[in-house]
């Protein structure tokens, strides 16, 4: 029988649960379980240190480990597959769902652990993700594009959706026609929700950003006509169609910033991008509403600090690919 939920689980609708992972700071970084006739499914997991959320959210709803079918990460960044490994070993009946991409990096994490630790150094990555724990190759299914699986009743479907990532797939869900949406449609904090609604912004972070792809992704989750998007950055966001008008505005004002500053010295540069981004944002939380005392005490300036920083970064590795024609393979940690 279920108990009281704890205050990081958030009912919605169709049998659909945020859980906050507990990353960085509060209502920052989800994972959701979808509950049908009695079976579960996680979307997306967090890190290591959010594993016992999650298992605490299924017990909460009085369901056994062996009770989830599934755990679907929507592309292999630590903050939305860190865990799996780890949630993989509690759940004895559940099979991992990976972008054909990025699957081997499930049974093999050493790359993604490699990679994220030259950036972050090994302290930082024992504090904020933990050891990266393999999942069995028999227990990883690859999926694709237009992959449906008929789940107790409940259509789940696939499509690839690059522009983050190159091993990004969205989740469909058919009983609340909303898409699982990771990264590829953007981020939206709670604290920018105004009488206007959500507000969301687009994410070039490194190291596989490509506009043109990220749009196109953009168009093929509207072409379902969703009712919501469920963001892993952060939580159920309704009437995609209107978000979407300003993802593809800010994504085409974002490349327009790349070009401007790309004949800068790197250092130069990087600067450039953060303070013409940091102004782009705050031009549209303005026009969305946001209160200017949020803006000018620095709160806002609090919440997008790492994105600013981080897309300033996407930027450059973007822009950097159009001047030599190179491209990268390997997904980022």
């Amino acid at each position: 029988m279920a108990s009281q939920l704890p205050d990081f689980v958030e009912p919605l609708s169709g049998g659909v649960y945020a859980i906050d992972t507990g990353f960085h700071r509060p209502r920052f970084d989800a994972a959701y379980l979808i509950v049908q006739a009695g079976r579960a499914a996680f979307v997306d997991t967090g890190t290591n240190h959010s594993v016992p959320r999650l298992l605490q959210a299924l017990s909460a709803l009085g369901l056994e480990r062996s009770a989830v079918d599934h755990v679907i990460p929507t592309h292999v960044h630590l903050d939305h597959a860190g865990g799996v490994g780890l949630l993989m070993s509690e759940l004895p009946q559940a099979t991992a769902l990976v972008h054909e991409r990025g699957a081997r990096h499930m049974v093999d994490p050493t790359a993604l652990y490699t990679g994220a630790t030259a950036v972050y150094g090994a302290e930082e990555m024992e504090r904020s993700y933990g050891r990266l724990l393999p999942v069995p190759a028999e227990r990883v299914q690859a999926t694709h594009d237009g992959m449906t699986l008929n789940w107790h009743g409940r259509t789940l479907r696939f499509i690839d959706t690059p522009g983050h990532a190159r091993h990004h797939h969205c989740l469909w869900d058919s009983t609340t026609r909303g898409w699982f949406t990771g990264d590829t449609f953007g981020l939206s904090y709670r604290v920018f929700d105004t009488a206007a609604g959500a507000w969301v912004m687009p994410t070039t972070t490194p190291v596989q950003f490509e506009p043109e792809a990220l749009k196109h992704s953009i168009g093929r989750l509207i072409e379902a006509d969703p009712q919501c998007v469920y963001l892993t950055h952060y939580g159920r966001v309704e009437e995609p169609r209107i978000h979407a008008r300003r993802l593809l505005r800010l994504i085409d004002e974002m490349v327009a910033i790349g070009h401007t500053h790309a004949a800068l010295p790197a250092p130069q540069r990087h600067e450039a991008y953060k303070r013409a981004l940091r102004e782009c944002l705050m031009q549209d939380l303005r026009r969305h509403g946001v209160a200017e005392s949020f803006i000018g005490d620095g709160s806002a300036d609090d919440w997008l600090a790492l994105d600013v920083e981080l897309n300033a970064q996407g930027l450059a590795i973007w822009i950097d690919k159009q001047l030599t024609g190179s491209r990268q393979h390997a997904p980022a940690p």
